[in-house]
């Protein structure tokens, strides 16, 4: 069943997440929840706060720039190295419906984590894939895509959003 995706102005998505120190059956049971909570919202990556759960938990779509998606799970995901080449893209977020933006992020990135399994490892992302895995380790820090903006353009989407969460308050 899938669990229900928080949305801008819910609490947890500010807080950072907690470090996991072991993969418990509850652990492996949730990343089952977030897969397919992912897939029903169209997604390509999610992290553990944006279901209610402030740990450092993401999964993430590889390979879909090379047509071979494979879902993984990635627990206390961290940045090691990065290069220094940086594009613009547009980037929307499960938690901020309705918006996207340009956002600039790191063209590539080495990243360290623990497989649902168990292993430790240790992979370099390129292009959209480390665009999804900085994303997605972002909301591990309690930051939005929407931070990397101009204070300008941050200021009209939260307008944006505020108006947006007081239609749909008393549509309720």
């Amino acid at each position: 069943m899938p669990l229900k995706i928080r949305t801008y102005g819910d609490k947890i998505l500010r807080q950072k997440a907690e470090t996991i120190s072991e993969i418990s059956p509850e652990t492996l049971s949730l990343i089952e929840k977030m897969k397919i909570s992912m897939d029903r919202a169209n997604g390509v990556g999610l992290a553990a706060p944006q279901i209610g759960f402030s740990i450092r938990l993401i999964i993430v779509l590889f390979g879909l720039e090379e047509n071979l998606p494979e879902l993984k799970a990635l627990i206390n995901p961290e940045i090691i190295h990065h290069n220094d080449v940086k594009n613009n893209a547009e980037e929307g977020c499960l938690s901020v419906p309705g918006i996207t933006e340009d956002v600039e992020r790191w063209t590539e990135v080495t990243v360290k984590a623990i497989s649902e399994q168990g292993e430790k490892m240790e992979f370099t992302a390129k292009n959209l894939t480390a665009r999804i895995i900085q994303h997605e380790i972002d909301h591990l820090d309690g930051i939005l895509f929407i931070d990397h903006l101009s204070p300008l353009k941050r200021d009209i989407i939260k307008r944006r959003l505020k108006k947006q969460q007081k239609k749909e308050t008393v549509s309720e």
